[in-house]
């Protein structure tokens, strides 16, 4: 061990004329520990929401998307067969997608019809894991059934078994007018994915139904795909367009909800800014501290400078004391930030219970629970930005002890 090593651990002990200095490196300690494991907790939550959320669209919504540009497909058998056998794609599913109006007695609502084989749809989506009442596969051609969700039947105020009608915007052209074709469909199923934009806007028929009533024969709007790897959208998605040829037309997950998951992962940037700001105060902290040891240390300093100690071995001995008081509060906060986003399904029902307040709302979020899911990356780098921080925290104090006159400080000992 060498001196500088040496001395340094022994300035961060306590002496009773020390202990206001010590005092503040306690203080420095426990800044540093709250601002790496609030980072941590607060980053694993957010990753936790974006796997939830991107499990909830993706469980309605599709990986891949093959649609033609004039809105109709018709081969989409051979389509489906090419596309099943591109590596990575796990299966397919023909859909039809069109505008409609739903009414129940006086009320009138919108509504985005998605025609589909549910057999083949749970293949590409997960509606009977979101099922609230019904069955997917109760949807049989020719007997005009519909699945709805829960906020757009809560808007008709139908339950399953009534029944309501499905207005197309194709109309009828006879001799005395234009009529809308319209057809009465019965609820069989209402699901519930806890995305708003899903539960009151989209319905669900058969694809018979669909075609019949949209009168596209056999033609359907597309093929919807579910990869084995979700984040290899992009790159199936390029690989499929010169199997399928130019009159298709593909998208991916990636693109089409871009906006929204741009959202997520910027407000996740800034809330590790904003943060991180905890730290930097932990960080001043650590600069106070030192000043306020070098002040105490002058005497030492200059007599180790007349004992021949360089400039240099004096800053190493403060970035020493320093580098401790930061590595201190890096192994507590990352202990602590870890204990705490890995039992933080326990942790919120307890504090709910200690305040004696309602912190997380199933009604409000969707989410039974606080979702948390910590990403090592995530870890090392708030290790890292925060133990460079610390580091650089040392060097003006560390300097400034480098720059100690030994007769000065000797002048009144």
């Amino acid at each position: 061990m060498t001196y500088e090593l040496l001395i340094g651990l022994r300035y961060t002990r306590a002496k009773r004329r020390t202990r206001f200095i010590s005092f503040i490196s306690v203080i420095s300690v426990l800044g540093m520990a709250l601002g790496v494991a609030a980072l941590i907790v607060v980053l694993s939550v957010m990753n936790g929401f974006q796997t939830e959320l991107r499990s909830r669209i993706l469980g309605v919504a599709s990986h891949v998307q093959i649609s033609s540009f004039n809105g109709e497909l018709s081969d989409w058998p051979a389509v489906a067969r090419a596309a099943s056998g591109q590596p990575g794609v796990r299966a397919a599913a023909p859909y039809i997608s069109a505008q409609g109006m739903l009414a129940y007695e006086q009320t009138v609502r919108g509504t985005l019809v998605r025609g589909v084989l549910p057999e083949a749809e749970e293949t590409v989506a997960e509606f009977n894991r979101y099922m609230r009442g019904g069955s997917l596969g109760v949807l049989r051609p020719g007997e005009f059934g519909i699945v709805l969700g829960v906020e757009l039947a809560h808007a008709l105020q139908v339950s399953v078994g009534d029944k309501v009608t499905l207005i197309a915007p194709q109309g009828l052209i006879t001799p005395a007018a234009v009529l809308p074709r319209l057809k009465q469909f019965r609820v069989v199923g209402i699901f519930e994915a806890g995305m708003y934009e899903y539960d009151s806007g989209l319905s669900l028929i058969h694809l018979a139904d669909a075609q019949a009533l949209y009168r596209m024969e056999d033609r359907v709007s597309g093929v919807r795909l579910k990869l084995d790897d979700l984040f290899a959208a992009p790159r199936v998605s390029r690989e499929l367009l010169p199997r399928l040829g130019a009159d298709v037309q593909i998208s991916d997950w990636t693109r089409s909800h871009a906006n929204f998951f741009r959202a997520v992962a910027l407000e996740k940037r800034m809330m590790f800014l904003i943060l991180l700001l905890i730290v930097a105060v932990a960080a001043f902290n650590i600069v106070s501290t030192l000043i306020m040891a070098v002040t105490d240390k002058e005497a030492d300093i200059a007599i180790l400078r007349t004992l021949g100690a360089s400039p240099a071995s004096i800053m190493s001995i403060f970035i020493t004391q320093g580098t401790l008081i930061a590595m201190a509060g890096l192994l507590l906060g990352v202990g602590g930030g870890l204990l705490l986003a890995f039992n933080l399904e326990t942790a919120v029902p307890a504090l709910e219970r200690l305040l004696g307040v309602q912190l997380w709302t199933k009604e409000v979020y969707f989410i039974s629970e606080l979702p948390s899911e910590v990403h090592w990356d995530d870890v090392g780098i708030i290790v890292v930005v925060s133990f460079v921080l610390s580091l650089l925290s040392t060097l003006y104090p560390s300097w400034r002890a480098a720059r100690t006159n030994p007769a000065e400080a000797l002048r009144y000992e």
